[in-house]
């Protein structure tokens, strides 16, 4: 879904507006869980296709095909690849994950999300040779499509959960600065070969300096750019980048620029035999880390878009299943001149639009695609390479999300500076390795905040039932000499030392003796060995100083962990209570304290 804004949270994807249930999928039975029918969607699908489906299935797959040409050709470019190749990552893919993707709707492609991610693998390995580029990017795409298989296989779908929500807009804010970047030249009538942001700036600067600016390549990009942005804002049902494409390509055609600006040239016809990639085993490995950022990026996108069209069409969508349809569709698109592919995010929607019912539409699209390349390659001969560049900076345009970065600045600052952190990393570090430090960033931001979690000193408050942290109720009463703490994470070993310190700090610095510390243990999900052992020393230490340790409202799985620690025999079986209010009654009554509790009147 790169190729279209982010979804924010609670929020249909963008291209998705909220409304009604689509009637997608509607008069399919719920597909097995197991079985043969549950590795075959499609299949599954056309056991029980109704026949008043099929005019609106095959409209919506010619309305759609029209749209996947222009899109697919562009990313091509935007890829380092030859524009045709666009095509052929486009119709194989569509087929397979009609056959084997769980999702009745999603419409499978190259990507603008995706573009700069195969354009950093394969441009400096390719050395200018696109025949080798194109060995490159197919090899990347199987490589891709068996991680994802891989991945669906040992039911690791919750692994796009490593990317945050501030990460991910980071990065997708660095990739689509990346890919106008790279796209600007092109634009302008000429190209840069650089994969990062500051290369492709200098490119660029030096490129105008030296005059080599194409005044036709820029009207006509120019002018496309604007046709398809104008008509977004102001008529967004009409196919904007059909019609600047189709303009662009007659206009060059008339004015014979062919000759004067770049082109997609002549096209092969028909479409490519299924054959290995011609690389070699060292380039396999050069291609691994990118083929991991690229299946984490996609897998990611598409199973937003997945889950969200699946719910508003009445059928849910297994996560490792989508995981599994991918891997095939790139899989198979790698072994015909195809490279990584994703969701779309701008092309599905349309096929919805059109009346899309199944994956038949995709088919249908794909068909269309194949008789365009068999019957007449020539019509694209003349398309330019400035009205690609439009299309594929029309589509990045929307990959910005400003708005989600003004949420994250005023809401929580730490947010905003993980967004920010992904986007430089990105930006100057490029897109492979900017993806790899977005899930380091990810990573260490959880570990931060279960380093130095939220804790608090409880009291009672006035007119609130419980006990509650004294700073937020600074007229909240402590019982005397009864200290109680909350630590708002898990307990393992790099916080355990933060814990114990900051209960020691608030029994030394405490205005009364404190004689029991209570932990009020519902927020701690784990304690590790490494906590374990630092439990044992701190009631030792807690002891010299004449206070128990205790808990209360431990979860029982917590509960049995310190009993095979031997924690509960050590701190006293009678020092853990279910609650926290019986475990005051019982300091109240072991320690002879007077208290009156508002609420109860006694010492509850």
């Amino acid at each position: 879904m790169s190729d279209g804004a982010r979804a924010r949270p609670g929020s249909a994807p963008p291209g998705l507006p909220e409304g009604p249930v689509s009637a997608a999928g509607v008069g399919i039975p719920p597909q097995p869980a197991r079985g043969a029918a549950s590795w075959l969607p499609g299949l599954w699908v056309v056991r029980h296709y109704q026949r008043a489906w099929l005019a609106k299935d095959v409209v919506a797959g010619l309305v759609l095909s029209a749209l996947l040409v222009p899109a697919g050709m562009g990313y091509a470019t935007a890829s380092g690849l030859p524009a045709v190749t666009g095509l052929y990552a486009t119709i194989v893919p569509l087929v397979a994950y009609a056959v084997f993707g769980p999702s009745r709707i999603m419409v499978l492609g190259p990507d603008s999300g995706l573009a700069a991610l195969v354009a950093a693998a394969v441009v400096d390995l390719s050395a200018g040779d696109p025949e080798r580029a194109v060995s490159l990017a197919s090899l990347l795409a199987i490589l891709t499509g068996l991680l994802c298989i891989g991945a669906g296989f040992a039911r690791a779908g919750f692994l796009t959960d490593l990317l945050s929500k501030p990460v991910r807009v980071g990065y997708m804010n660095g990739i689509a600065l990346t890919v106008v970047v790279s796209q600007a030249p092109k634009l302008l009538g000429f190209s840069v070969s650089a994969t990062g942001v500051v290369d492709g700036v200098a490119g660029a600067v030096q490129g105008i300096g030296e005059g080599r600016v194409k005044v036709e390549a820029l009207a006509i990009g120019g002018a496309s750019l604007a046709l398809i942005l104008g008509l977004r804002a102001l008529v967004p049902k009409l196919p904007g980048v059909l019609f600047a494409v189709i303009l662009a390509t007659v206009a060059v055609a008339l004015l014979g620029y062919e000759e004067r600006i770049s082109v997609v040239g002549p096209v092969p016809r028909g479409v490519p035999l299924p054959a290995l990639p011609d690389v070699s085993l060292s380039d396999a490995g050069k291609l691994v880390v990118a083929a991991v950022g690229i299946a984490l990026v996609s897998f990611a996108d598409t199973s937003v878009l997945s889950r969200t069209y699946a719910g508003r069409a009445g059928y849910r969508v297994d996560p490792n299943r989508e995981l599994i349809g991918l891997g095939i569709a790139n899989l198979a698109g790698g072994f015909f001149r195809g490279f990584p592919v994703s969701s779309s995010s701008s092309r599905t929607p349309v096929a919805e639009s059109a009346g899309s019912k199944t994956q038949l539409t995709g088919v249908v699209g794909a068909l269309v695609i194949v008789l365009l390349l068999v019957a007449a390659p020539g019509l694209i001969r003349h398309m330019p390479t400035a009205a690609l560049a439009a299309v594929v900076i029309a589509a990045v345009v929307r990959l910005f999300d400003f708005r989600a970065l003004a949420v994250f600045f005023r809401v929580r600052r730490s947010d905003f500076v993980l967004s920010m952190l992904a986007f430089l990393a990105v930006a100057s570090l490029g897109v492979i390795p900017g993806i790899a430090v977005a899930v380091g960033v990810s990573l260490l931001d959880f570990v931060r905040r279960a380093w130095w979690p939220h804790d608090a000193v409880l009291g009672r408050a006035e007119g609130v039932k419980g006990y509650h942290d004294v700073t937020r109720y600074p007229d909240a009463r402590q019982v005397p000499g009864l200290l109680l703490y909350r630590w708002d994470a898990p307990l393992f070993f790099a916080n355990a030392d933060t814990f114990r310190g900051r209960i020691l700090d608030n029994v030394d610095g405490a205005r009364e003796r404190v004689r029991w510390v209570v932990v009020a243990a519902e927020p701690l999900t784990d304690v590790d060995t490494t906590a374990a052992e630092m439990i044992q020393e701190l009631d030792g230490e807690l002891a010299a100083r004449g206070v128990e340790l205790a808990f209360a409202e431990l979860k029982d799985p917590v509960k049995d962990r310190l009993h095979r620690y031997g924690l509960k025999a050590k701190i006293g079986h009678d020092f853990f209570f279910p609650t926290l209010g019986v475990a005051v009654k019982a300091y109240l009554e072991r320690n002879r304290v007077i208290w009156v509790d508002w609420e109860h009147g006694d010492g509850g």
